[in-house]
Formats: structure tokens, sequence, C-alpha cells
């Protein structure tokens, strides 16, 4: 109930959306339940005419089917048009405020996701959020409203039988759901877990489709699948099962209730207290009233799947960010030297330190290079200066301003990154570029590939910049991929500029042509360049040795800005 609540609250920018579907939603069941009794009605009281037993005024009943019967149509597709249009908006709604909570936890609280179940977070999660709309809130809503109008106009018939009708709804859209609700809850819960581990071991495999089948995994991780796969099965059978249970039931409850009127009618007809036709129109309005409450069942059976996404999409949102914004954020700076003084910064309290008195200077537009052995605290320090992490001992400023004075989206507009993983969408050139800056003109963007080294290769491409790069850069080759990268940070123009291992993993040629490019990126920004390559710390105006372990001498380099260890056991 709480989730459900959340859930409800996050609804209340589109109340007005909820509200008319649910108003077009009643209209909609009063006027079958209307077109099916007045038919019967209109009918008997034919044969009877037909038969000389009684007359009739055939016109109006006849304009009041045909009206119905257009207003049932009509209202059909009114409603399924306003409760889609609600539905989407919501779950547009609910992306938006997903992305702005997920923003503030990335990268480091989202590390231990697996890549696979986040995407079904933000997707599927999401998605079927649009049940507690669509499948719950609108229907109950509706048959909450539409069963008490048409119990009062059954009370102007006959009390008993209103009451008789009032109790079999209840039963049929109070009771059948409750109980679905309580015997989905387990296997739809289990459902959600299950297709997320699906969708995770399958995206997986796909991008490591190659390392299983250097190790030979392939066919234990294909074995893998296909047991989630029969797990998922199993539980969307049993859900299946209640599903039909639910339906049956339903239909027995409605024939019930029919059968029941049709008792409490007849000596009323007898009596004369109901005419021939009155006994048509009141059967048949029973059973047509269930139509409010049919849907009732099916949804609640499915809430448990529902309310376990959910659960998931808020499992993420509270999360709180590894590192917090200050209240109130300091001004930009307006010069960008950098100064570290006894840096030290660990992943948990308990734990071994990452960094451990680390002193660096950057004057603005010199460069550094950050050199040392894996787990020496190289990406440690860019996390830290990048904002993601935050730190236990000593100072780091930009321009004089201390790094915990600015907020993270301020400090990250000061740096451009290129990193060894650059991150292209899949989608064109053009689009990759704009990410950076999105009113730049077409020869802007010219410009930033020309500066970049790579404007020739773009252009021979099948569309040129509108060609588009692939998952994850596919199309293109891992230097070209860089040098778009760098073409992506000239456009961004920012005074900092962070390269975490830009030319690992490229053959010579590229490796140079990437370091061409990055001469020209390099110019007037101060940089921190992290490599393990000798031929980048040319390009530098010193170096910075992180050592792992005891305190220790740098090691001879041709220039070194500062010296900084990790303490022993350091991982990062």
């Amino acid at each position: 109930m709480r989730d459900a609540l959340r859930l409800l609250r996050l609804f209340q920018p589109y109340v007005g959306w909820m509200l008319a579907g649910v108003a077009v939603n009643v209209a909609v069941v009063l006027a079958n339940v209307a077109l099916l009794a007045v038919s019967g009605w209109f009918i008997t009281a034919m044969g009877l005419a037909g038969l000389g037993l009684t007359t009739l005024n055939y016109f109006t009943p006849a304009a009041a089917i045909r009206g119905l019967a257009v207003l049932r149509t009509v209202g059909r597709y009114v409603e399924r048009l306003v409760t889609h249009e609600a539905t989407f908006r919501l779950i547009a709604g609910l992306r938006v405020w997903f992305y702005r909570h997920l923003e503030p936890l990335a990268p480091a609280r989202l590390q231990h996701y697996r890549g696979g179940d986040l995407l079904s977070r933000i997707r599927a999660d999401i998605d079927s959020l649009d049940n507690l709309y669509l499948r719950v809130v609108a229907p109950t809503a509706a048959a909450l409203v539409s069963s008490t109008a048409l119990v009062w106009f059954m009370s102007r018939f006959s009390v008993p039988i209103a009451l008789l009708d009032a109790a079999a709804l209840l039963a049929a859209g109070v009771g059948l759901p409750l109980a679905a609700r309580r015997l989905g809850r387990g296997p739809g819960a289990r459902a959600v877990a299950t297709r997320a581990d699906l969708r995770a071991a399958v995206a997986d495999g796909v991008r490591g489709l190659g390392e299983l089948d250097v190790c030979g995994a392939v066919a234990a991780h294909a074995a893998h699948v296909a047991r989630r796969s029969r797990a998922l099965a199993d539980d969307n059978r049993r859900l299946a099962r209640l599903g039909a249970a639910m339906t049956a039931l339903s239909g027995l409850a409605a024939q019930s209730a029919l059968w029941g009127a049709l008792v409490l009618a007849i000596p009323l007809v007898r009596s004369g207290a109901l005419t021939g036709p009155d006994l048509a129109m009141v059967a048949l309005f029973v059973l047509a009233s269930f139509e409010a409450v049919a849907p009732l069942p099916l949804a609640f059976g499915a809430l448990g799947e529902t309310m376990a996404a959910a659960r998931r999409i808020f499992e993420v949102v509270d999360a709180a960010p590894a590192v917090r914004d200050p209240a109130r954020p300091a001004a930009v700076p307006r010069r960008f030297d950098l100064r570290v003084r006894g840096l030290g910064m660990r992943y948990s309290d308990d734990g071994p330190w990452a960094l451990d008195g680390v002193d660096l200077d950057v004057p603005q537009g010199g460069s550094v290079g950050i050199v040392g052995p894996s787990g020496a605290g190289k990406t440690s320090l860019i996390n830290v200066l990048l904002r993601f992490r935050d730190y236990q001992e000593g100072t780091v400023e930009i321009g004089g301003v201390a790094l915990r004075d600015l907020d993270g989206a301020s400090v990250r507009n000061l740096c451009a990154v290129v990193a060894q993983d650059t991150h292209l969408f899949n989608a064109s050139v053009r689009d990759n570029l704009l990410l950076a800056r999105p009113d730049a003109s077409p020869h802007d963007l010219r410009e930033a590939l020309r500066d970049a080294g790579i404007l020739d290769e773009i252009e021979a491409l099948p569309q040129s910049l509108d060609t588009f790069v692939g998952e994850a850069g596919t199309r293109l080759s891992g230097g070209q991929a860089r040098r778009v990268a760098i073409a992506r940070a000239l456009l961004k123009d920012a005074p900092i500029l962070v390269l975490d291992e830009p030319t690992e993993g490229l053959d010579a040629a590229s490796e140079r042509a990437v370091l061409r490019a990055l001469d020209r990126l390099m110019v007037g920004r101060t940089t921190l360049l992290v490599t393990h390559r000798p031929q980048a710390l040319r390009h530098v105006d010193a170096v910075l040795h992180l050592e792992r372990g005891p305190r220790a001498r740098p090691r001879d380099l041709p220039l070194v800005a500062g010296m900084g260890t990790t303490r022993q056991g350091s991982n990062t």
C-alpha cells in the first residue's frame, strides 16, 4: 500500500487526464448496461405487442437503443484514447523522474548493478507501472461509481434485487480481486525478478560472447539462460491459471446473480409490480452490471508484478548519492589551475586507502601525466576531481575554490573527458557530437572533426555525419571512436581536460593519429593525462607517479609534479 500511494503521488501532475479517463469509462459502462437492458425490454415488449397483449410507443425505445449504441461505440474509442494518453504521459513523466534521480547516483552508486538489470529497471519495470492506472486505478474508480449508480437505479424497481446485485458485485469486485492479489503476489514478484535476471543474462551474453567463447563457457551460459526462461514460463503459467480461475469465478457470480434476480422478480410479475418486459430488463440489467467489475480480478492478480517492479524502481531512487552537493554552492571559479594537498580517499569507512597523501599542482593551461601500476589510485584521483567520489582527507581546489564548495554539475561542466571506454550512442555521428553542444552548427561540427583529424574519414562514410555508428560505436574503429570523442571534447570547449588512457588498445598508427589530435585539444587547457603509454607522456609538462603500497620514492621520470602513495592493500 505504501508503494502504491507513493506511485499515486507521482501521478498528481496528470490527475486531469486520469479523471477524464475514469469519467469516460463510467459513461461507457453505463451505456453498455443500459443498451442491453433496454434492448431486452424492447424485444420482449415487441413480442407481446405482436401477440396483441400490449401496446407500446415504438419510436422512443428504438431511438434510445440507437443512441446508446452510438454512445457505446464512440465512448469506447474515446475511453481508449483518453486512458492511453494518460498512461503515456504517466510513463513519460515517470521515466524523466527516474532519470533525474538516477543521474546523481552515477557512477559510484550504480557500479554494483549489472548493466542488463539496470536497463531492465529503466525500461521494462517503468513500462509495467502503466498497469497501476490503466488496469487498476481507472477500472476500480469506474467500477465504484458505476456499481453505485446501477444498484441505485435497480432499487427503483426492487430493493431486494438491488441488494442481491450489490452483494454479487461486492463478491466479484472486492472479494475476488483481493484473493487474486494475495495469490498473485508471489508469482508476480518472482516473475519480475526472473525477467530482470533473464534480460541481464541475455545482455551480458551478447556483449561478452567473444569472451565466453574463448573461455569455453557459451554452453554453460546458454544453460543458465534456459533455466531462467523455464522459471519465468512457470511463473507466467501460474499467473495465467490464476487469471483463468478468477475469470471463471467472476462469470459464476454474474450467472448466480442473474438466476437470483429471476427468482426474486417472477413473483413481482405475478403480483403485477413488474411487467413482462420489465422482467427481461431486470434480468439483463443485473447480468450486464458485472461489466463494471469484470476487469478487476485479472488486474489485481497482476498487481503483485506491478508492485514488485515499483519496488525495484524505488530501490534505485532511494539510494543516497556518493557525493552530496553543498546547500549553497560557490560561484564557478574564473581561473582553472588545480591544487591538491594531502588527498586521502577510501571507498568505505573501514576499507583500505585508495589515495593517501597525494599532492598535485597543475597551473592553468599546464598538463600533467599520471602514471603508476594498476591499483595505485589513478582512476580514484580522476573520480575525485570529477566529483564522482568524495574524499576523507586533504584539500582539492580549482582556481582557488574548494572542490567541495562546488556542485557536481558545475565541476563537470568545467571538464571535458576523453576516456579509453569512449561511449558512442547508437545514433548518427552528428547526434553523438551534438551531445557536447546542442546548438553547434554544421560548420562547428566539421571544424571539430577537422581539428580531431577525422573529418575526411567521416565524410567518406555512406551518409557522412548522418551515418549511424552502431551500438557502442561498433561501426567505427577504436581510433576513429577516440577521435570522435576528441571532437566532442573540442565542441564542449571546457577549460579542464581529463584524458583517461586515451590511446589504450590502439595500434601504432591509430595511436599517432589520436596523439596528434590530443595535441590540438590540449592547447590552452589544464590537462590531466592518465596513461600507461610512454609515447603519450611526451605530450605533457610533468609527470605524477602514484605508488601502491608503503610510501616510496617516485621512479625516475622526466619531470615530477608531485608524489602520492596508497597504503598497502589498496585495490583501486
